[in-house]
């Protein structure tokens, strides 16, 4: 029989952020699976570290580059191309041989996670289940300790590696707004805020979940402030920091 394949959400770094399933299945598994760069242990594989009794086969699937090329470079496409082929045979496998296969993903597998091209490749050919995780931006809005978006706001997940034209025009188009992939792109995504008068209600998180968390008002940072990859940028929707009330017409989740 061949194996089965699971794509794991383990949270955003916190290890009892773990779902109940999530852990099951990591303690089922034949072979835990993990995106990682060379010479590191991986984030996804380090939050379930206490949980992995070490009967696991493990295949770090090691990144050929992160940002030594530009994103728009086309040997960059070809090269993560190439990984992702190199890690689907070597998955294909052990799935062949009726192995099961759990791919770690931080916070959610479908959501903005490496995961989702491995799951493209094998989920026509394998049982496939995906365990949902709990997400970096959920979990900083609770580590922000503030209403985040209520009603009829919306929101919008933006990636902060948008040129400032395409997020300008997004965020000025949303009441609550995550920006995600800060990184090295902090200072222009900073200035790009104070600019659409958008800083003073912006929250900045680093780490969430881990103990060097950080989670602090944006405008506190300096203007030429570095972030980690680790990183992202909550500004909550006025209605929800007001706590207005609904209306009855409204339909809320």
């Amino acid at each position: 029989m061949k194996g089965r394949l699971f794509g794991v959400g383990v949270g955003p770094g916190d290890p009892e952020l773990l779902t109940l399933k999530a852990l099951r299945i990591l303690q089922q598994v034949d072979v835990i699976a993990y995106f990682t760069r060379k010479g590191k242990l991986g984030h996804a594989r380090a939050i379930v570290g206490p949980h992995l009794s070490g009967f696991h086969h493990e295949e770090p699937l090691v990144y050929p580059l992160t940002t030594e090329i530009s994103a728009r470079d086309p040997r960059y496409a070809a090269a993560l191309d190439a990984f992702y082929t190199q890690s689907e045979a070597r998955l294909r496998a052990h799935l062949e041989a009726g192995r099961s296969v759990a791919i770690l993903s931080e916070g959610d597998p479908l959501f903005f996670g490496s995961y989702m091209h491995l799951h493209v490749r094998l989920h026509d050919d394998y049982e496939t289940q995906v365990i949902p995780g709990i997400t970096a931006m959920s979990a900083s809005w609770a580590a922000m300790k503030r209403p985040f978006c209520q009603g009829q706001e919306v929101v919008s997940v933006l990636p902060g590696t948008l040129g400032d034209e395409q997020l300008a025009l997004h965020l000025e188009r949303s009441d609550a707004i995550v920006i995600m992939k800060v990184g090295r792109h902090l200072a222009r995504i900073r200035q790009l805020l104070d600019r659409l008068q958008l800083l003073d209600g912006a929250q900045y998180i680093e780490y969430c979940g881990q103990p060097s968390e950080r989670c602090v008002p944006l405008s506190q940072l300096a203007p030429d402030d570095a972030a980690p990859y680790l990183s992202l940028i909550l500004v909550p929707g006025a209605r929800a920091l007001s706590a207005a009330p609904i209306v009855a017409n409204e339909v809320t989740g």
